[in-house]
């Protein structure tokens, strides 16, 4: 038996990036003589292992044949007589089929290094069409390396590949597993601008316009802000130009987190109300916002939504400037309030009014000090 690492490690490595958790493949064993050697089989699909001290993944050498539709319509051949050639030929991209031996030696029969060096993605094989997410991988690429441009021919792969109807066959959590790591990426217009092109975009996100670069623009400024921009925020900039109704609709056909959920559906409807507020801020208007907004029990959903609007706006600062005004009331005692109301005789909802009363003058008086001179 022989171990190689294989794909992403090698390729960030030559790019001299930062480590990722290393994949490797071994060649000349049996599932049998993995176990025997201490190896714990955790794979589902195909014969995948972990190492018995480090716990990195090693899968045997294995092809692949196509027998249906999308990425689960493949059989696996994975035995002893399979070769790291063999294994490298069914990869997505050139640059992610090199291999190091355990001496550090690359093995690259497809060309990677000279496809990085040159800033190219590019395809290994035909059968690069037969799986769909091979097609959302390289968008996702596109995004973090911004640099590299799309071979002509991999691009009209591409295309063959929405035409065939193989990305319709994509599951929910697999598509927006690649597209939140995308948005998360250093260029998320890439992603969007490489899914448009080949027809995918209107497949996985329908209604949303292929040549509008507003939401692309948007997203580049939530990754220009790195951390403060989390996933939510950016999945509700993906979305915005759907409308409220149809971002949440299509969030919950993604099937995403809910906070991603929430924030899609609410920045469309808020947006202008959230940007005209911070210009002028007055306290009844405000904390009816707050209250719609549900922030005094969630204030880190409603500052997500303020980010959400200034990054839409291209204003930076504008809108989040109300943050701490949301914090402090979200945290400040309404005990002392309600017990006063029912030392006067209040029950019921003339106790919440009470304290709705005291929320407001509390608000009045900071947004009054914030305007001494």
């Amino acid at each position: 038996m022989k171990l190689y690492v294989v794909g992403g490690a090698v390729r960030d490595r030559l790019l001299g990036l930062p480590a990722a958790d290393r994949d490797w493949v071994a060649v000349g064993a049996t599932p049998e003589q993995m176990v025997a050697l201490g190896y714990r089989p955790v794979g589902k699909d195909f014969p995948v292992f972990l190492h018995p001290d480090t716990h990195e993944e090693v899968a045997l050498a294995r092809t692949e044949r196509k027998v249906g539709r999308g990425y689960h319509g493949f059989t696996v051949h994975a035995a002893p007589d399979v070769t790291l050639e063999d294994d490298l030929l069914r990869r997505d991209l050139t640059i992610n089929a090199m291999a190091e031996s355990e001496d550090g030696t690359l093995i690259d029969p497809h060309g990677g290094r000279a496809d990085l060096a040159a800033g190219i993605l590019r395809h290994v094989s035909p059968a690069f069409a037969e799986d769909p997410v091979r097609l959302l991988r390289l968008a996702r690429l596109a995004a973090r390396f911004p640099h590299f441009t799309v071979a002509p021919e991999t691009e009209a792969l591409l295309a063959q590949l929405v035409q065939a109807g193989e990305v319709d066959a994509l599951v929910a959590e697999r598509v927006w597993q690649e597209l939140s790591r995308g948005l998360m990426a250093e260029r998320p217009s890439r992603m969007l601008q490489v899914l448009a092109r080949c027809g995918a975009l209107a497949r996985l996100l329908p209604g949303l316009p292929a040549d509008d670069p507003e939401p692309g623009a948007a997203l580049d400024r939530a990754a220009a802000v790195g951390a403060a921009a989390p996933l939510p925020v950016r999945a509700a900039l993906l979305l915005h130009p759907l409308g409220g109704k149809a971002a949440a609709t299509r969030a919950a056909a993604l099937r995403t987190d809910a906070d991603s959920a929430w924030l899609a559906t609410r920045l469309p409807d808020a947006h202008a109300a959230l940007q005209a507020l911070a210009a002028a801020p007055e306290a009844e208007a405000l904390l009816a916002s707050l209250e719609q907004h549900d922030a005094l029990r969630r204030p880190a959903r409603t500052a997500a939504l303020l980010a959400a609007s200034d990054l839409l706006a291209a204003r930076q600062g504008h809108a989040t400037a109300l943050v701490p005004l949301v914090d402090d009331l979200a945290a400040w005692p309404t005990a002392d309030a309600a017990a006063a109301a029912q030392a006067q005789g209040a029950a019921g909802p003339a106790v919440g009014a009470a304290v709705r009363a005291a929320r407001l003058r509390r608000l009045s008086e900071r947004l009054a000090a914030q305007h001494v001179p």
